[in-house]
């Protein structure tokens, strides 16, 4: 099945090479194209199944975290790699916060751009190094392997995504309270207190995560 992919960047010169650079690595890719927020919603209402979107938060209409947070308001449903010339440990975790998948800096080597885009496809996690997680190396470690459960993976997936318990709980069809304790088991198996801590750790060990819920 052929993925969608959405570059959102308002410097032509750099999306489109972007753009030449993934439909030579993914050539089974459909890749669209946005200069602007504006642009950029309009392609996700004209196509729903776009998987992935590589977006770099300075754009003509729109600035900072605010543009991650009203393209995921309005589709939640890919995946978000932020493209960002600053690697601003605050900003970082701003991004993750926000509900981004991957953070990606635009001095990164092409290797490493590259990787990130197949990781977060692939259900992991991609932050930039200085948070200990190297965006070259692709997911290796299936959540089982830490003892967290099918559906702990999927209330992981969701946390990541930037879902709150009470979303969590919707998507799952279970109680909140499910969610919580759920949390706890992976936050005590991740050596995490926190959502921020739990993605960071997730990037860490490069976690494999399930793409779509597992049924209790």
């Amino acid at each position: 099945m052929q993925t969608q992919a959405l570059l959102v960047d308002d410097h032509p010169l750099f999306r489109e090479g972007l753009a030449l650079l993934l439909a030579h690595q993914f050539p089974f890719w459909q890749l669209l194209q946005a200069g602007s927020l504006e642009q950029a919603a309009a392609r996700l209402a004209e196509a729903p199944g776009i998987a992935l979107v590589v977006l770099d938060l300075s754009l003509p209409d729109s600035d900072g975290l605010a543009t991650l947070t009203r393209l995921r308001a309005q589709a939640p449903g890919p995946r978000y790699v932020v493209l960002s010339a600053s690697d601003a440990a605050e900003f970082v975790v701003g991004a993750i916060e926000a509900g981004a998948a991957g953070f990606v800096p635009k001095t990164s080597q092409t290797g490493a751009m590259l990787a990130a885009m197949r990781t977060v496809l692939d259900g992991g996690v991609v932050l930039p190094a200085a948070f200990g997680a190297d965006a070259a190396t692709p997911p290796r470690t299936p959540t089982e392997a830490l003892g967290i459960s099918p559906r702990q993976s999927a209330v992981l997936r969701l946390l990541i995504e930037g879902k709150s318990n009470k979303a969590i709980s919707r998507d799952l069809g279970i109680a909140e309270s499910t969610v919580k304790t759920h949390l706890e088991v992976i936050y005590r198996k991740l050596d995490a207190t926190s959502r921020t801590q739990a993605v960071v750790a997730a990037a860490r060990l490069g976690l494999r995560l399930d793409a779509r819920p597992e049924s209790a």
